[in-house]
C-alpha cells in the first residue's frame, strides 16, 4: 500500500533497525523466551543505538524531536523480526511522557540523562489487585511526612510491566481520602527509586504472552519517597492518568496492526515452503482466499493505525478516537493471527514457531490500556448515547 506516514528518516532509522535486531536481538531470543525476559544489559545497547532518546530533549542527552514515528517503526520491525524489547515499551512509551510533562527543570535534569542511556529503566504502576479498569479504586497510600521532607508511601501493585528490570517506577497513590462527590479525588504520581528500603518485587508473574517482557507484582511497606520526587501536583494524578492514555491506546492499536501484518508475513512464507498431497499449501484456493482477506483486513487496520499516528503527533488524538483504533486494530489482530496459526496446521501450536508465540503475545492487547468493552463505553459515550 501506497503510505505517506514515514519520510527518509524514518526508513533509514528502519534499516539500522532491522540490522541491529538481526544481530543483536534473533540469535539470543530464545534463550530470553526461556528465561522469562530480556537481560538488563540490552537496555544499555538501545540507549547506545539512540532508542530512547528520541523524544527527549537535546539538553538532556536526546535527539530532541517530538514524534511517535520512530517508535511506530520500531513496533513494524520488532514484529517483522517476531520478537520484542522486553519491558523497554513501558519505558518510552508510558513513563517518559509523564516525565516530560510533569517533571521540574531539577526533576528532568536528575532523570532524563540516565533514562536515555539506558543507566536507569522506569515502569509504571497504575494497577492493583481487585482494581484493574477502575483506577479511582486504588487503596495504595502516601502520606506526607510530619516534618514535610517526605511520602510514607503503603500498599501494593500488580500486572506491573518492566517490574522486575525498573529502577525508577511511577507509583499511583492516594495522598488525600476520596470525596462523596468525586472518587477521583486525591491521587497522586510519585517517581520512587526502586533500591528504597521497603520496596521488594514479589512474584516475576508467569503469563501467558510477552514471554520475553518482565511482569511483576510490587508491594510497598513505609517507603520513604523523598518530597523531590512527587510528579506534577499532590491530588491531580488521576487526571495526568487520563492524558496519556491516548497515547498509550495508540502505540496498542499500531502494534496490534503490526502483528498482523508479520502474522501474513509468517502464514505465507509457511504455505509457500510446506507441501501436502504434493503440492505447496499455497497452491490451494482456500489458502489464496484466507490470506487475501486477512490482507485486505490488515490494509484497512494499517489506515486506522496511520491516521491515529498523524493525529497522535498533531496533539489532536481524541480519547474517542484513541479507543476506536485501539478496538478495532486490536480486533483485527485477533482474527487475522488465529486464521494464519491455521494455516500452519499442528506446527502453528508449536513455541518454536514464531506464529504460535504472537499468538498469545497478541491476546492482551484486547485487554491491557482499557478492555474493549471499555473502549466501547468510549466510543459511545462520544456518540452521545
Amino acid at each position: 500500500m501506497r503510505r505517506t506516514v514515514f519520510n527518509e528518516d524514518h526508513e533509514a532509522f528502519r534499516e539500522t533497525l532491522r540490522a541491529f535486531i538481526e544481530a543483536e536481538v534473533v540469535p539470543v531470543y530464545d534463550e530470553w523466551f526461556a528465561a522469562g525476559q530480556a537481560p538488563r544489559d540490552f537496555y544499555y545497547k538501545l540507549g547506545e543505538l539512540g532508542v530512547f532518546g528520541i523524544n527527549v530533549p537535546e539538553e538532556f542527552g536526546g535527539a530532541g524531536l517530538d514524534t511517535h514515528k520512530f517508535e511506530a517503526v520500531l513496533y513494524e520491525e520488532t514484529s517483522r523480526a517476531g520478537v520484542n524489547f522486553g519491558g523497554s515499551g513501558v519505558h518510552v512509551l508510558l513513563a517518559l511522557p509523564y516525565i516530560k510533562m510533569l517533571a521540574t527543570d531539577e526533576q528532568k535534569k536528575r532523570y532524563l540523562p540516565k533514562f536515555v542511556s539506558g543507566e536507569e529503566m522506569w515502569a509504571l504502576a497504575m494497577t492493583e489487585p481487585g482494581t484493574g479498569s477502575d483506577v479511582a479504586g486504588m487503596k495504595t497510600t502516601a502520606k506526607l511526612s510530619e516534618d514535610g521532607t517526605h511520602y510514607v508511601l503503603n500498599g501494593a501493585k500488580t500486572f506491573i510491566t518492566g517490574g522486575v528490570h525498573a529502577d525508577r517506577v511511577i507509583v499511583c497513590a492516594r495522598t488525600s481520602a476520596p470525596t462523596e462527590q468525586d472518587r477521583r479525588f486525591g491521587i497522586s504520581l510519585f517517581a520512587v527509586d526502586t533500591k528504597s528500603e521497603g520496596y521488594s518485587i514479589g512474584r516475576k508473574l508467569d503469563k501467558l504472552g510477552l514471554k520475553t517482557s518482565d511482569t511483576a507484582e510490587l508491594a510497598f511497606v513505609d517507603v520513604k519517597v523523598p518530597v523531590e520526587d512527587l510528579l506534577g501536583e499532590e491530588g491531580k494524578g488521576f487526571y495526568y492518568l487520563g492524558h496519556n492514555l491516548a497515547s498509550e491506546r495508540w502505540g496498542i492499536a499500531f502494534g496490534a496492526y503490526a502483528q498482523a501484518a508479520a502474522a501474513i508475513r509468517f502464514a505465507q512464507q509457511y504455505v509457500t515452503e510446506r507441501t501436502v498431497f504434493g503440492k505447496p499449501v499455497a497452491h490451494f484456493q482456500n489458502t489464496k482466499f484466507e490470506l487475501a482477506a486477512c490482507q485486505a483486513e490488515v490494509d484497512a487496520a494499517q489506515a486506522v493505525a496511520d491516521r491515529a499516528l498523524e493525529a497522535l503527533d498533531a496533539g489532536e488524538l481524541t480519547p474517542a478516537e484513541a479507543a476506536s483504533a485501539k478496538l478495532f486494530c486490536t480486533e483485527v489482530a485477533h482474527r487475522v493471527i488465529d486464521r494464519c496459526l491455521q494455516l500452519h496446521g499442528g506446527y502453528g501450536y508449536m513455541n518454536e514457531y514464531p506464529i504460535a508465540r504472537l499468538y498469545a503475545d497478541n491476546r492482551v492487547n484486547r485487554i491491557y490500556g482499557g478492555t474493549s468493552e471499555i473502549m466501547k463505553s468510549i466510543i459511545a459515550k462520544s456518540m452521545g448515547l
